[in-house]
């Protein structure tokens, strides 16, 4: 009998962070006790919370702040808003932040935080009434002194604005401590929000110099051009490079001949031609940085949502952005989660049949 063709459902990150920790761990002279303390949370918390929507309905969100150690002095880590934000992900996320601050030398613990929601389906005002009501469901958690959170997957410094402006409500005062990755002018640090596209462009000429490939006029593709992949784009082309396409799950722009990543990213929207993204994927280049996959952490079937509404709202003559709003709220992205996730399993079914025969 062949073997069967492997699903693409998501590894679960928590078993995966587990598996890594126990593999270090073998090679520790731990005691007992100490391996399993480290191996689990220190706190866990899960708040389901109202928010009242544009149209004056209220939906329910659940949210979660997790602390994984807290040994070497405060927690650390950021809140991520996606549609596949789950209790395993965040724990595992913490964890890995309690092993990136104790390599550092840093003295802070893990954590991390969510929300399971799309933020690109809710307006401003609605995505501001949700973080301040998560912001203060979870502020018994969190402080200065006990748990800072950050921007991660879905949030930027807008974000950490309102729940900075959330939690110093509460106590009276000012406390611009309780967050970082907050707007410079509210006593944010400069370079912060581009200091993960840096990091994308270090590796990157660095992998370059590693290969013997020249940065000068080498020809870039960026397949996701969101805060990440973007600032990687304006960093590259400050290296020399020649930024030839950009695209994102709604749209590319391709010319041989280079693009000014920023001249683009001022109104991105207008620049990007309504089509697929895999045609820029496509060109021809010596660099390609693809950050769909990974951009807002999507998984390969809420990749595959995006894109179905992307191209109804091509035939439609509407905005994507609106587009899934609307079908949010009539509850039609949900039938087209269960439509596609349907027509994925059909497939795989009809593959591992075709195996078997063989």
């Amino acid at each position: 009998m062949a073997t069967p063709v492997p699903t693409a459902v998501r590894e679960d990150p928590w078993e995966m962070a587990l598996r890594q920790f126990n593999r270090a761990a073998d090679h520790l002279p731990l005691k007992r006790g100490i391996r399993d303390f480290l191996a689990y949370p220190h706190r866990e918390l899960t708040v389901n919370f109202p928010v009242k929507m544009d149209d004056g309905s209220v939906r329910i969100f659940t949210g979660y702040r997790v602390h994984h150690s807290t040994v070497l002095g405060p927690t650390k880590g950021g809140i991520r808003y996606a549609p596949q934000v789950d209790l395993n992900e965040v724990r595992a996320l913490a964890m890995w932040m309690t092993w990136k601050c104790a390599l550092m030398h840093l003295p802070y613990g893990g954590a991390k935080g969510g929300v399971a929601v799309d933020p690109t389906a809710l307006s401003r005002t609605e995505l501001e009434h949700l973080t301040r009501r998560y912001a203060t469901e979870i502020s018994v958690v969190m402080g200065p002194q006990s748990d800072i959170p950050a921007p991660d997957v879905g949030t930027n410094e807008q974000i950490m604005a309102w729940i900075m402006d959330t939690y110093s409500m509460h106590r009276g005062h000012s406390v611009p401590a309780v967050v970082t990755g907050k707007p410079v002018s509210i006593g944010g640090s400069a370079g912060r929000r581009e200091a993960t596209g840096r990091g994308v462009m270090i590796v990157t000429r660095e992998a370059a110099k590693a290969r013997g490939l020249a940065l000068d006029r080498a020809p870039v593709v960026v397949q996701g051009f969101g805060n990440v992949g973007s600032v990687a784009a304006y960093l590259l082309a400050d290296q020399g490079c020649r930024i030839v396409g950009v695209g994102d799950i709604y749209g590319a722009v391709y010319n041989a001949k280079g693009i000014d990543p920023r001249k683009v990213g001022v109104d991105w929207k207008q620049y990007r031609e309504t089509t697929r993204e895999d045609s820029v994927k496509a060109a021809r280049a010596d660099i390609l940085l693809d950050e769909i996959a990974r951009r807002e952490g999507i998984e390969p079937l809420e990749a595959e949502v995006q894109a179905e509404v992307a191209r109804l709202a091509e035939r439609l003559k509407k905005s994507p952005e609106a587009l899934r709003r609307q079908m949010e709220k009539e509850g039609d992205l949900g039938a087209l989660r269960a439509r596609i996730r349907e027509e994925k399993t059909l497939d795989l079914v009809k593959a591992n049949a075709r195996l078997d025969l063989a």
